[in-house]
């Protein structure tokens, strides 16, 4: 089995399947299914857990640059894609159970809480700049839209910034764990401003020299 029939019937798959296990987890906790439960606030528990898969997804989205330069495994960058559009699943899921759970399709209490409320405002901002990334994420959206794509995709680091944040502000007490996420964020925002910093030539991948040598031809270019 090839690079390619791997990806596609092996790592696509299992990714695909890990994307909808919290999903599946959270159903059970809902039903009450296989010893699973939500706690004594379901609508919170499924609100927060949410919240935070879509940032996990968000992460690991910006992650794959460094782990496929770092372990030489270009075909990672073909799973990049999906784990985007997991982040924006949960993300609209999240504010879907906010929205219809939470203040029961009050729509003036969700007006009013985006305004008045700071971290809501900036996870409704964040979730607004997922929206056109998810439209654009087809190969037929990337070739119309050329050079424009990739600055449109970086829109992922504000994103995932002001995803932080919300999750920051909304924790009243105990903040390490979104000091936790702050931290791997600032690393992944690092690695990429040192090798934006560093000489072109050495941002060459030995696996993407070793498929250039191959093929005759350069890689596509990175795009987060």
């Amino acid at each position: 089995m090839n690079v390619t029939q791997r990806y596609r019937y092996l790592y696509k798959p299992l990714v695909f399947v890990a994307g909808l296990a919290p999903l599946a987890w959270m159903i059970c906790g809902a039903l009450q299914l296989f010893g699973a439960s939500l706690g004594a606030d379901p609508v919170k528990k499924l609100e927060h857990e949410c919240g935070k898969t879509a940032l996990n997804f968000l992460l690991l989205t910006l992650a794959v640059t460094p782990v496929r330069t770092l372990t030489g495994l270009p075909q990672l960058l073909r799973l990049r894609r999906m784990l985007g559009l997991f982040a924006f699943f949960y993300a609209v899921v999240h504010f879907t159970v906010y929205l219809v759970l939470d203040l029961e399709l009050n729509l003036r209490t969700v007006g009013a809480d985006i305004v008045k409320r700071p971290y809501i405002t900036v996870g409704f901002t964040a979730l607004l700049l997922l929206v056109p990334l998810a439209l654009t994420s087809t190969n037929a959206m990337m070739r119309r839209l050329g050079r424009r794509w990739q600055s449109l995709h970086r829109l992922i680091y504000v994103i995932a910034a002001l995803a932080v944040w919300h999750f920051y502000w909304q924790v009243k007490r105990d903040v390490r764990e979104p000091l936790i996420y702050m931290g791997i964020l600032a690393l992944l925002l690092a690695y990429r401003l040192a090798r934006w910093r560093a000489p072109r030539a050495a941002r060459a991948t030995p696996a993407a020299a070793a498929v250039t040598s191959r093929s005759g031809s350069a890689t596509a270019p990175e795009r987060t």
